[in-house]
């Protein structure tokens, strides 16, 4: 709106105009996502599968601007949008306010000058001895609340009396009623300027950089419209992000929203939509993408060597988010707290009967090296599930922070990283649309000890029906049955040549035995009578005394005579190099564990 609101413009004002608009605002926002969309998945794939030149390489660069453009347009307009049917919800409140006024008003006779001032007529009153005495008419001013109208002089010059006594000249009973309806005409249109000129400001600033490529400039436009336009249309979207409910509670509240509300949600928080659980893995993964660019341009700006670090692993991730994936890519949370924070899983969690979410352990972070090798992991398990079960998606989840050296010796990380597993994990079951889905947490590594972790709090690992631990160093548990889903859904695979599933108790690390490798821990063991089964942390998994269901995997490179001290831990996931336990996972997570190949127990 222009020029100075008046209550009559707030009367006369048609809220239908702005949410009209904002329809066009989202056609365009949406015409631009599909172009985008259609850019990267049929004319930049296409031209990767067909063709490999430097000209090749140079039209896929035009194309990813293209696309960046796209991306940009479709989240400006849905700015817009947002921002528009942000006035027009929160323009309502005081119209109608306004409106109940000028109702009363005229009910009472009183009239409401341009100037938002109130008459009322004069009326004949009884004072307290019978006699009829006429009370005057007058003018009530909403600007600012006066006096009402002061006793009057008693007949003949008397002194004016107090109310109640004869001769005082009565007051205008409609005087009081007058000066309500004012100042509630004042505070209508007081409201409706504040947010007139607060949504005035806010569009005036979503206007593009100059120039048609998507830079750093762009890029901090976008993140400072996204925070104007949450700042200023925070009321119109109603009760707020539940982030301190249940993920149930908040699937609940997603799908009470219209679809117009949560596209609003995605495009002015999509740093919130997308890290909470109970949200739908597909809205998680739109608000992720649209956060991203974000997050990364923030790193920038911060700088040194964690935000590059961090920095280099989202562009890594972009890359393969703007390439065809198999199975699709999905974009369940990112973040830059700790060491870092990603999850990403391969196929759709919420269409899926078979769904595993594995967590990693010892020196995880969000670096090159996660998104080379750790997610990969996740790729494999979801390939190799696939041919057991098409239905099937795999997560790698990212979300806690892994000990990354001496702290491997140390409960703390598995403890604060267990209630955010379990979680996540009750939010794939909050949104997984089949009746009843087939669920795996893995843990490898420090991550079994997680998994363990979480599954021995109050209630387990919600959803889960099978727990695998792979290269663990214990659980935190003496049996399997601790774990809450009984000792036949417990695997383990464990390497004889994988040193962490061999760690030392604490007895033996105070005797010096930590660097002995597992030949010295077993000769130790025998000599000083310390159990066999036992591990740093608690009875070792792949132990008879544990009783899991233990699977053939590949001994993996000696340590000693091949220099292969961490090969033989990191291989269990990839089919190229241990065949055996990447099927019997597949096996597992696809929902055909009686297929597996067991193996003895230690």
């Amino acid at each position: 709106m222009t020029g100075t609101l008046t209550w009559q413009l707030l009367r006369d004002l048609k809220t239908s105009e702005f949410t009209e608009a904002s329809k066009k605002w989202h056609e365009v926002s949406g015409r631009s996502a599909s172009d985008r969309e259609r850019v990267d998945r049929a004319m930049s794939a296409k031209l990767r599968e067909t063709q490999e030149s430097d000209a090749a390489e140079a039209a896929l660069g035009r194309l990813r601007r293209l696309s960046r453009n796209f991306q940009y347009v479709h989240t400006e307009c849905g700015l817009v949008r947002t921002a528009l049917n942000g006035l027009a919800g929160d323009l309502a409140e005081p119209q109608n306010q306004l409106k109940r006024a000028l109702a009363d008003a005229a009910a009472l006779n009183f009239t409401v000058h341009a100037d938002g001032s109130v008459s009322y007529p004069a009326i004949e009153v009884e004072d307290v001895t019978g006699a009829k005495q006429e009370a005057p008419g007058s003018r009530a001013q909403g600007s600012s609340r006066l006096p009402l109208e002061p006793p009057g002089p008693g007949p003949q010059g008397q002194p004016p009396l107090h109310p109640g006594y004869a001769g005082f000249k009565p007051l205008n009973p409609n005087a009081a009623k007058a000066q309500d309806v004012a100042d509630r005409i004042a505070r209508a249109v007081r409201s409706a300027q504040e947010i007139d000129a607060r949504y005035a400001k806010t569009l005036n600033g979503l206007r593009a950089e100059k120039g048609l490529d998507v830079t750093a400039a762009t890029l901090k436009d976008v993140a400072r419209d996204t925070a104007d336009v949450r700042s200023a249309a925070g009321m119109h979207l109603g009760e707020g992000i539940p982030e301190d409910k249940s993920p149930a509670e908040r699937k609940k509240w997603w799908d009470g929203l219209t679809e117009e509300q949560r596209q609003e949600y995605l495009k002015v928080a999509p740093d919130l939509i997308g890290d909470l659980d109970g949200i739908p893995a597909a809205a998680r993964d739109e608000a992720n993408r649209t956060y991203l660019p974000v997050l990364m341009d923030e790193l920038a700006r911060r700088g040194g060597d964690d935000a590059k670090t961090k920095l280099d692993a989202l562009r890594m991730i972009q890359e393969k988010l703007d390439k065809p994936s198999h199975p699709p890519m999905f974009l369940l949370g990112i973040g830059d707290e700790g060491n870092g924070r990603a999850i990403v899983s391969y196929g759709n969690p919420d269409m899926s009967r078979n769904v595993s979410a594995y967590v990693p352990g010892l020196g995880t972070k969000l670096d090159g090296e996660f998104v080379e090798d750790t997610m990969k992991r996740a790729q494999d398990t979801a390939l190799g599930a696939m041919e057991v079960d098409p239905s099937t998606a795999s997560i790698i989840w990212l979300g806690y922070d892994a000990p990354q050296g001496v702290d491997v010796m140390s409960r703390g990380d598995a403890q604060r990283g267990a209630p955010a597993y379990n979680e996540f994990m009750a939010g794939i079951s909050a949104t997984n649309e089949n009746a009843d889905p087939h669920v795996t947490a893995i843990g490898h590594s420090y991550g079994s000890l997680t998994v363990g972790t979480a599954a021995k709090e109050s209630g387990g690992i919600p959803g889960v029906d099978d727990v695998i631990l792979l290269g663990s160093p214990g659980v935190d548990a003496q049996k399997a049955t601790e774990l809450g889903v009984g000792k036949d859904h417990v695997f383990v695979g464990a390497a004889d040549n994988d040193p962490v599933t061999h760690l030392p108790t604490k007895d033996e690390v105070a005797l010096g035995w930590i660097t002995g490798g597992p030949v010295g821990l077993r000769t130790g063991r025998d000599l000083f009578d310390i159990g066999n089964d036992d591990l740093y942390f608690g009875k070792d998994p792949a132990s008879a005394a544990f009783g899991a269901q233990r699977f053939e995997v590949n001994d993996g490179p000696r340590m000693i005579r091949d220099m292969g001290f961490f090969d033989a831990h990191s291989q269990y996931f990839d089919p190229a190099k241990d065949q055996a336990s990447a099927t019997n996972i597949a096996n597992i997570v696809g929902g055909r564990p009686e297929d597996i190949v067991r193996e003895k127990h230690r």
